[in-house]
């Protein structure tokens, strides 16, 4: 998924966190490059991979199911754990939990970078999507509690400017390492950042813990994990070759009773609950959550797919395919303030609408992608559905503060965040026997993919039209 648009959906967790009293910081730009350094890692590595995806895939012999599970290994844990890395920095301290976060995440990498077979691989992806899922919320969180008024919203364009230009020049960094050196290199640039982050963390940020006693939500994150699991992995299975057969059709019925066992439980645990469905009586939270599943969902699709087929099919090398995504976050970046802007002024719901048609005139122009010129073909999608996104995703972030009361607003937009990347989950799921393609098969499936992404986006569109107020 892009990292642009993840951002906007992450930066509202630190609106809903109080500053502590002592805020002024006698350090804050250490304070904020601290944040930035963490949540680099996680910006950073959801988008290299993608690049790396052909390469690993020979190096490794793996199959499209196999390479859909390096990515998909990270996106289940930090979809699933995400507020409860949030509420576990509420209860120990974010501090504590933002460095258990980092440390993780770096030991993963070198796990990810040695690995010598892909189930170790996918092992250390898991790893990293439980430390990102530990580190991203906090890393918000303590600009929420280290800085307050204008300082704060400033920390947090920052944070996100710096994230935005990491997250755009990882796939051109970390095609370019490919190129030169191997797919391996991709997970070692993680640790001289995870090294700076924690001496950062340790000298710089106050220790936090909290004096709150209650209980966290395990038994809630095991289920949405496990179901989760179960439900990513039978789609995985029943789109790659292997078809639909017992087992994976047993994984998908499994995944869904968890998840309705996980929504009985939620209900149970009332406002303990790492998910109270108190939000859910409100239809634009509803429908804004529908809506950014299925946009984000089509969005991570193509970021998927795109790289794969400019490698293995037009044979772009790897430096040259994470250039060629370079405009998504560019524009992204430069227009969303603007965008966030004029939606204050016209309400959420026509940019909301507008937007997710946009990106879907995009998905039908990037069905001409493959043998032909980037700057006729792959350009023009990339900068239609980047206009798109940057109409979208900052009235996305208001519109969800807003729909919502003021104590659930931090709840509220960790939860949206968690959505969007299970969109990427399960659209990663299906994609399986596309990543298995070769040449013109390859290609095929491709453009299929594209136009089921132009659709999910008009559905996403409609979902805004019919359940937002105006």
């Amino acid at each position: 998924m892009n990292v642009a648009a993840q951002q906007n959906c992450d930066r509202a967790i630190a609106a809903g966190v109080p500053p502590c009293p002592d805020a002024a910081s006698a350090h804050p730009n250490l304070v904020l490059a601290t944040t930035i350094l963490a949540s680099s890692l996680a910006f950073i590595d959801g988008s290299v991979v993608n690049v790396g995806l052909p390469a690993i895939g020979r190096s490794l012999h793996a199959d499209g199911g196999a390479l859909s599970w390096i990515i998909n290994g990270y996106l289940l844990p930090l979809s699933a754990l995400l507020l409860l890395g949030g509420a576990a920095g509420d209860r120990f301290g974010r501090r504590r939990v933002l460095l258990a976060g980092v440390m993780l995440f770096a030991l993963a990498s070198v796990l990810c970078a040695l690995a010598p077979s892909v189930g170790l691989l996918v092992a250390g992806r898991i790893l990293q999507g439980i430390g990102a899922a530990l580190l991203m919320p906090n890393s918000l969180a303590i600009l929420g509690t280290h800085f307050e008024g204008e300082a704060r919203g400033r920390a947090i364009g920052v944070w996100a400017a710096v994230g935005a230009a990491a997250g755009a020049l990882g796939p051109l960094l970390g095609g370019w390492l490919i190129d030169v050196t191997g797919w391996r290199a991709i997970f070692f640039i993680n640790l001289p950042l995870a090294l700076a982050a924690i001496w950062l963390a340790l000298r710089y940020l106050r220790n936090d813990a909290q004096p709150d006693t209650a209980s966290l939500d395990i038994a809630g994150a095991a289920l949405a994990s496990i179901g989760l699991g179960a439900l990513t992995w039978g789609l995985t299975v029943a789109t790659s070759s292997a078809g639909l057969h017992w087992q994976s059709a047993l994984a998908i019925v499994v995944g869904l009773v968890l998840m309705v066992l996980f929504l009985r439980a939620e209900r149970r645990a009332g406002d303990k609950a790492m998910l109270p469905l108190s939000l859910f009586r409100s239809h634009s939270f509803s429908g804004l959550n529908l809506m950014t599943f299925l946009l984000y969902g089509a969005l991570g699709a193509l970021l998927l797919v795109l790289p794969f087929v400019l490698i293995e099919y037009d044979r772009y090398s790897a430096s040259t395919a994470g250039a060629a995504l370079l405009p998504l976050p560019v524009v992204i970046a430069l227009a969303s303030s603007t965008m966030g802007k004029l939606a204050g002024r016209l309400g959420p719901r026509l940019p909301l609408t507008a937007g997710p048609v946009i990106v879907a005139a995009g998905f039908l122009l990037s069905m001409r992608i493959g043998g032909g010129s980037y700057w006729t073909t792959t350009l023009p999608a990339m900068l239609v559905i980047a206009i798109g996104m940057a109409v979208a995703v900052a009235p996305l972030t208001t519109a969800v503060l807003s729909s919502v009361d003021a104590g659930h607003s931090g709840v509220a937009s960790g939860f949206n965040s968690a959505v969007a990347r299970a969109g990427g989950l399960f659209t990663t799921a299906l994609l399986g026997g596309v990543l298995s393609a070769h040449g013109a098969a390859l290609l095929d499936g491709f453009h299929v993919a594209a136009l089921a992404c132009a659709l999910t986006a008009l559905a996403s569109a409609a979902c805004a039209f019919l359940w937002i107020g105006k």
